[in-house]
Parts: C-alpha cells; sequence; structure tokens
C-alpha cells in the first residue's frame, strides 16, 4: 500500500514538472511574441532613422505590459522565471560573438569587452559581426524577456499584497 502511494507522488512531481516546464514555454513565447510584434510594426512603418535605444526601451516596455495583464489574469510563478531563458539565451549569443574571428571591417583587434559592446548594443559603432544584426538576435530578444519577467513580478506583488491585507 504504501508503495502505491509513493508511485502516485512520484508521478504527482513528474506532471507538475511537465506542467511548470509547459507554462515556462508558453511565457517565452508570449514575451517573444510581443517583441515579434514590436519588430513587425516597425518593419511596416519603415521609419526612416529610429535610434536603437527606443527600440530596446520599446523592447522592454510592451513586454513588459504583456507580462503585467498576463500574470493579473492568470497568476503563474513560471511568468517570473522568464528572465533566466533571456539570460541563457544572451550568454550563448555572447560565447559565440567572442568565438568570432575579427579581421579588416569586422572589429579589427578589438578586446573581448569592445567586442561585445560594439556587436551587441552597436556602441560606439557596430563591429560588423555577425552582418551588425547583434541587437535584432541577442540584445533584443533578451530585453523582452526581461520586461515580461519584470511586468509579471510588478502584476504578482499586487496581488499578493491584495491577499495579505
Amino acid at each position: 500500500m504504501e508503495s502505491l502511494l509513493h508511485k502516485t507522488e512520484e508521478e504527482n512531481s513528474v506532471s507538475r514538472f511537465f506542467a511548470q516546464a509547459l507554462s515556462l514555454f508558453l511565457h517565452t513565447a508570449l514575451a517573444l511574441a510581443a517583441w515579434f510584434a514590436i519588430m513587425l510594426v516597425g518593419y511596416a512603418l519603415n521609419p526612416a532613422s529610429v535610434s536603437q535605444t527606443l527600440i530596446l526601451l520599446l523592447s522592454i516596455f510592451i513586454p513588459l505590459v504583456v507580462g503585467n495583464l498576463v500574470t493579473r489574469i492568470r497568476q503563474n510563478e513560471m511568468a517570473l522565471l522568464v528572465w533566466l531563458i533571456g539570460l541563457i539565451w544572451i550568454l550563448i549569443i555572447s560565447l559565440w560573438i567572442l568565438d568570432l574571428p575579427t579581421g579588416p571591417n569586422q572589429c579589427f583587434q578589438c578586446e573581448a569587452t569592445e567586442k561585445l559592446m560594439r556587436t551587441l548594443f552597436s556602441f560606439p559603432k557596430p563591429s560588423g559581426l555577425i552582418d551588425n544584426d547583434g541587437p535584432f538576435l541577442a540584445t533584443w530578444p533578451t530585453a523582452a524577456l526581461f520586461g515580461y519577467s519584470i511586468g509579471a513580478q510588478l502584476a504578482f506583488r499586487r496581488r499578493s499584497r491584495r491577499n495579505v491585507s
């Protein structure tokens, strides 16, 4: 009888793990969909000169609002952990960038810090590595995931405070 009870607890923990993994995946997909919508609107409008700083701020703010709204509707702790996916993503891209060879018109004789700054943030000017797509491939999606997590955290705190009062 005890083995049956133990097996049920084990099955419950496995099903709970899969539910958490699915929830984390869905929140990540939602955050990236919000960011991708920003990119599509920008592509459709095709403004002449929008600064990358503005795009970075929008990449944080719009997913922040989406994460806040989603968490207000349905409380889920996995929404708070989406930033970890962003951190892992930017670390993977950063390692790839650091491993790239340099040359003329490609961050020639750059130090590691300069190589990352110029590739990921195009500051003070683009590095030429990965076709100057560093912000699009790494910085903006990561900012969206961080923004989503921050928005979810703000909504989660409000709900928690109301329950305590």
